[in-house]
């Protein structure tokens, strides 16, 4: 979102970052990003021997709610989603929103409004 109006965050549809890919390591979601996105960078400030990427290996309930960020779902349907994952556990709505802000402050999803 290019202007910083308030808005719930209920109603946003995240998106994932166009630099970022998704991989499937034992049914768990890895994200990959690269350690540079500037080619000058990457050719020559990563470490030799070390990847050009950098893979971020989720966990159970990050993996449940990254899969459901497709840039079609408002933040509110996914937590509806994820209702029965988290055994509707007392207070999952604000764990899945500030996982979800905090893959937003990181640059790793970015939010467009509900049409």
């Amino acid at each position: 979102m290019k202007n910083k109006e308030k808005v719930n965050l209920f109603d946003v549809i995240p998106y994932i970052s166009e630099h970022i890919t998704t991989e499937k390591e034992d049914g768990l979601s890895v994200v990959v990003f690269p350690r540079f996105r500037n080619k000058f960078m990457q050719k020559y400030f990563v470490p030799r021997g070390k990847s050009a990427n950098i893979h971020i290996r989720l966990e159970e309930h990050g993996t449940a709610v990254w899969d459901l960020i497709d840039g079609n779902r408002t933040v509110k349907e996914i937590t509806e989603l994820l209702a029965e994952h988290f055994g509707q556990e007392e207070n999952y709505e604000y764990r899945i929103t500030t996982y979800i802000a905090s893959l937003y402050r990181n640059g790793f999803i970015k939010y467009k409004t509900a049409m």
